[in-house]
């Protein structure tokens, strides 16, 4: 199975952060008991391969909505060279070592970007997520989210390294990986991807987090974003499907053909939903050149 098809997100472009939280420095004793132990391990290692200049965790670690065992851990690692060939060979062995030592590694992905580097939105870097090693950019979502509620557990902060994400850039994303990726995904050829738990997941809560960020230019959690399903008007049994899985909470029993019933429901609700959005841009007016009158 190709990266793609194992990771819906693409290097994670909906991974993001509610906007009012600031960037933060927090000590491993800060973080949640099970949590700190693997990181502290991982940032040894790691710093044992390159040179580490700084670790960043975003999602939802940094914004109190970690949920141990469900959640993805998401770091970014700002690396002192480009990783040669050996190294990066190293540093996958890193990765494959702790999830044999600590399973809750299975659910730790980093991008390694080289200073200098980290200017460039576009550049792929070498990444880990999803058990493989395939090369990703830091994309403006998870930038904006860097600079507002990352956690910085090594290091300067991403304020003070990577370039400001203005909304232009950011919302031209947003509706790029609408368009190119997530709506060819919901098509009939794509049907059986929505039996998945996964594609579920992430096709209902990445089409929310982006209606309310090309709304109203927030970022939010995926907590919030099951309260923006529900007020999108999204098949409640889905919704609450999600949030029994995410947050535990109890439920009735799934019947026979439930995944196929709700793979239907959520491809169809999100495909429709995406069309919307992107019609939206279409019916907007052009904006007049500033200095003229727009009633003449």
């Amino acid at each position: 199975m190709s990266v793609e098809e194992q990771d819906p997100v693409r290097g994670g472009p909906f991974n993001s952060s509610a906007t009012g939280l600031r960037t933060r420095t927090t000590s491993v004793s800060d973080l949640p008991a099970e949590v700190g132990p693997l990181l502290e391990r991982f940032a040894s290692d790691v710093g044992a391969v390159v040179p580490m200049v700084a670790l960043w965790a975003h999602g939802s670690l940094a914004l109190g909505d970690y949920q141990g065992g469900r959640s993805d851990l998401d770091l970014v690692a700002l690396v002192g060279t480009e990783p040669t060939d050996g190294q990066q060979e190293e540093l996958r062995a890193v990765h494959r070592r702790l999830i044999a030592d600590i399973p809750l590694a299975r659910t730790l992905h980093c991008t390694y970007v080289p200073r200098g580097d980290e200017f460039d939105s576009a550049r792929a870097h070498p990444t880990w997520a999803m058990g493989e090693w395939f090369e990703r950019p830091v994309t403006p979502v998870s930038r904006r989210e860097l600079a507002l509620g990352a956690v910085v557990l090594s290091g300067p902060s991403p304020v003070d390294v990577l370039p400001e994400v203005n909304d232009r850039e950011l919302t031209g994303f947003i509706r790029a990986e609408l368009e190119d990726y997530w709506l060819p995904v919901t098509a009939d050829a794509k049907a059986d991807l929505w039996l998945q738990d996964i594609w579920v997941d992430l096709g209902m809560l990445t089409f929310a987090r982006a209606s309310v960020t090309l709304r109203d230019g927030r970022l939010i959690t995926k907590g919030e974003a099951l309260d923006e399903l529900r007020a999108l008007g999204a098949p409640a049994a889905v919704v609450e499907d999600i949030r029994r899985r995410r947050y535990g909470t109890d439920g009735p029993a799934a019947s026979d053909g439930w995944p196929a019933r709700r793979a239907l429901r959520a491809r169809e609700f999100v495909r429709k939903g995406i069309i919307g959005l992107l019609a939206q841009r279409e019916r907007r007016p052009a904006t007049p050149p500033p200095g003229t009158d727009p009633a003449h």
